[in-house]
């Protein structure tokens, strides 16, 4: 039986040359989930593609579905999240997010939650704090891929936890003192209060509020170390927000 074209709401998440004038596209549907098409002449500057297949951009796509690629037919842009592009910081953010829902979703697994806290994550990133933004919607799709981590109980012991306590990426979240603890990275009360307050972000209507430096880069090691463990990997980008990481008082803007 022959496939029929079918149009539907995405984000693309990342854009590769192909051959000579094409363009490899790897998309997040909100009801068709991770799907890679091939822009055929997207590269030539004639071309009705050229400025609509851009990254992080929000598009309403035809596709027409191939056996190994499907193909772009026609791509219209709802928003194109320029400044994602073109701002060094916004972009690194932009595409460490792009990557990890890569990573998380198998192809054609649909997901509109995930879906939502992308778009409201590219939507926020150049209004609020970027750091704050990206933690907020990687824990985010951490949990909805079913990677909550545990930093109100023991780990190991089901103890509710105090201060001090412990991160264990393998075993899925924190460990108190009385267990063991040997070479894991501390959490205190600041962080936790900070992971919370990120899982619950509201990306329609977000909160003000202020963390320091300190708890911030805490919370990105946690990240960076569950994410590696959830993959069996890095992510590439990581390297590149650790590049931008520092020490100073931090407020959304």
């Amino acid at each position: 039986m022959t496939q029929q074209q079918f149009s539907t709401e995405a984000l693309v998440l990342s854009v590769r040359d192909m051959g000579e004038a094409d363009r490899l596209v790897t998309l997040f549907s909100r009801d068709r989930g991770k799907l890679s098409a091939a822009a055929y002449g997207a590269r030539r500057l004639r071309s009705r593609l050229a400025g609509s297949v851009q990254s992080f951009a929000q598009v309403d796509i035809s596709l027409m579905p191939g056996r190994n690629l499907d193909t772009v037919g026609q791509c219209e842009v709802r928003r194109s999240f320029r400044e994602l592009r073109e701002d060094i910081t916004l972009m690194t953010y932009a595409a460490f997010l792009a990557e990890l829902v890569s990573e998380l979703w198998p192809d054609r697994s649909p997901e509109p939650s995930a879906y939502d806290v992308l778009l409201g994550a590219f939507c926020l990133l150049s209004e609020r704090n970027p750091r704050l933004v990206s933690l907020a919607g990687a824990w985010q799709l951490l949990a909805l891929a079913g990677f909550h981590p545990e930093y109100e109980r023991c780990v190991s012991c089901g103890k509710i936890l105090a201060s001090p306590a412990y991160f264990n990426a393998c075993a899925g979240g924190a460990v108190c003192s009385g267990c063991d603890h040997e070479s894991m990275q501390p959490m205190n009360d600041a962080v936790c209060v900070l992971i919370d307050r990120l899982l619950n972000v509201n990306w329609k209507l977000p909160p003000q509020f202020k963390v320091t430096g300190s708890t911030m880069l805490q919370a990105e090691k946690m990240l960076i170390e569950f994410i590696a463990h959830r993959i069996e990997r890095p992510l590439k980008s990581v390297r590149f927000i650790q590049m931008m990481k520092g020490t100073e008082r931090l407020e959304e803007r």
